[in-house]
């Protein structure tokens, strides 16, 4: 299987500058990072709760995750400023590529009637999130032993100036974006 790193360099940017005119294979846009971002709302009654969703952060990403404090308190969520409240993990370079491989070839197929991703989740400056239900669709992830069904957030960071720019990097990456 063709690494993701050699994709990009061969087939990525060359596609890119045709389509956008680029003048040095420097401008074009490129993957900075992947974040990973799991928030654990039960944390208050279950403790534990924290450490399992740690494990199977690590266990799909393949790196340890930081837990996140909340930053103010938020009476109604009976939520008190420096609470853990979940964890996130930072995908760069190797690391990232092979997620990025994994998710769009492996785990998003997984998805019960899955139609492609939305593409209207750009924040306007070239970065797109998108949110995943469960993460049992990463074949990480033992069934067996997963306490509770969490979602994710994962963003990718990209170089782009725009959003269409952004959006022709991620489709030539492989990301199944819906219609």
């Amino acid at each position: 299987m063709p690494r993701m790193v050699d994709k990009y360099k061969n087939e990525v940017v060359p596609a890119l500058m045709d389509k956008f005119k680029y003048k040095s294979p420097m401008q074009t846009p490129k993957l900075v990072k992947v974040v990973l971002n799991m928030g654990v709302g039960d944390v208050k009654d279950n403790p534990k709760a924290l450490e399992s969703a740690r494990s199977e952060l690590a266990a799909i990403s393949g790196q340890s995750p930081v837990v996140t404090k909340a930053k103010k308190s938020v009476s109604a969520f009976k939520l008190r400023e420096g609470m853990n409240i979940g964890c996130k993990v930072t995908l760069r370079g190797d690391r990232m590529y092979e997620f990025v491989d994994k998710l769009f070839n492996v785990a998003l197929p997984r998805v019960r009637d899955f139609r492609g991703i939305n593409p209207n989740s750009f924040d306007g400056r070239g970065n797109f999130t998108m949110g995943v239900k469960e993460q049992l669709i990463f074949p990480e992830v033992n069934i067996d032993k997963v306490e509770k069904v969490r979602g994710m957030d994962i963003t990718f960071v990209t170089t782009a100036k725009a959003d269409e720019e952004a959006k022709e990097l991620l489709e030539l990456l492989g990301m199944p974006f819906s219609r």
